[in-house]
């Protein structure tokens, strides 16, 4: 009887209790506790609400230029398109909720609602990282192999590499998650923006050795081993460059590489500083860090993109010329 007191009080006070071996406290609710002191931050919520519409209207217009232009139907945009679509998927999942936690103060959420929020945002993390990966094989192929390019990056080959990308993707999170639902948590203030991995599983009462190690060996397999993949492929991209005679020629061939050289720059740089120094970073240092990382490259790749891809620029010019058309036409038959 007094047991099931004990019980009934705990459940009141907020957390449920699951017995096995030992008993695991967890909260029906965790507190999102956001920045801390700074005044005026409302306006720092209105810079990411600006940045993720950019994000959803360019992205959008990639993946209708992919999906409608037959000339774009190629593997190399196969990843493009898979990249725009995790942008929105990603931008989608994060600024909602942030504007709705902060600006109108709904900074307590669910247990089952904290893990799932933070199963998306780092299934999408680490989609992006993977995507940079498939597109610098795309690169390494067509400059170092050109003449066995469409044999070796076929359609078949890209759409099953996206797919393998999205498997490991969901695969690592899914062991993540794992190990966070075996943590006994005494504490529910989460010191972040949103379900952060780190904050979250320091919160508990128990031995969190395991999620330490998986806070380490899954960056290693998703962060570092991606770039070193990157850097490995343009250094042979830069040993095939040194080969051909013409300047104009080794140009021309490096500016296929530009946008994609950019996208890197702009998702790796924000996130290694970040990893490299984030013990060391006051909680709000981090918090911005954590969000510009998480918002400008899905704003910025498709204007990358579209100043940077000959054949994107091109779809788009044909459709202002097509809309341009269309327009005239509308005119004359009213002026009929």
């Amino acid at each position: 009887m007094n047991l099931k007191r004990g019980r009934e009080r705990e459940t009141s006070l907020g957390y449920h209790t699951m017995e096995s071996n030992m008993t695991i406290v967890r909260p029906a609710y965790f507190i999102i506790s956001g920045f801390s002191g700074i005044p005026h931050v409302n306006y720092y919520y209105l810079f990411l609400l600006v940045l993720y519409i950019m994000s959803v209207v360019e992205n959008g217009i990639v993946m209708a230029l992919i999906c409608f232009d037959q000339s774009l139907k190629t593997p190399k945009y196969i990843a493009v398109f898979n990249l725009a679509f995790v942008d929105v998927v990603g931008s989608s999942a994060l600024v909602p909720k942030v504007i709705d936690t902060f600006w109108f103060e709904h900074k307590y959420i669910s247990y089952s609602n904290c893990l799932t929020y933070l199963f998306f945002y780092y299934v999408i993390l680490i989609m992006q990282s993977l995507n940079l990966a498939l597109l610098s094989f795309d690169r390494l192929v067509a400059i170092t192999f050109p003449l066995r390019y469409q044999i070796i990056v076929s359609l078949k080959t890209m759409f099953s590499l996206v797919a393998v990308s999205w498997i490991i993707s969901i695969f690592d999170m899914l062991v993540a998650v794992g190990f966070l639902i075996r943590l006994s948590y005494c504490r529910s203030v989460i010191n972040s923006y949103f379900c952060d991995h780190g904050p979250l599983y320091r919160l508990a009462c128990n031995d969190y050795r395991p999620n330490d190690i998986i806070s380490i060996v899954i960056p290693v397999f998703i962060i570092w081993a991606p770039l070193l993949f990157i850097l490995i492929s343009y250094m042979c991209i830069g040993a095939a460059l040194a080969k051909i005679d013409g300047a104009q020629d080794r140009m021309k061939a490096f500016k296929t590489c530009s946008a994609h050289i950019m996208l890197v720059i702009i998702y790796y740089l924000p996130i290694l500083v970040t990893l490299n120094v984030a013990a060391k970073m006051p909680r709000n240092a981090r918090i911005i860090s954590l969000s510009l990382a998480a918002v400008i490259p899905p704003a910025l790749n498709p204007l990358i993109y579209v100043l940077q891809t000959q054949e994107i620029k091109l779809s788009l010019k044909n459709v202002f010329k097509r809309m341009k058309q269309s327009k005239i036409c509308r005119i004359s038959i009213c002026d009929i």
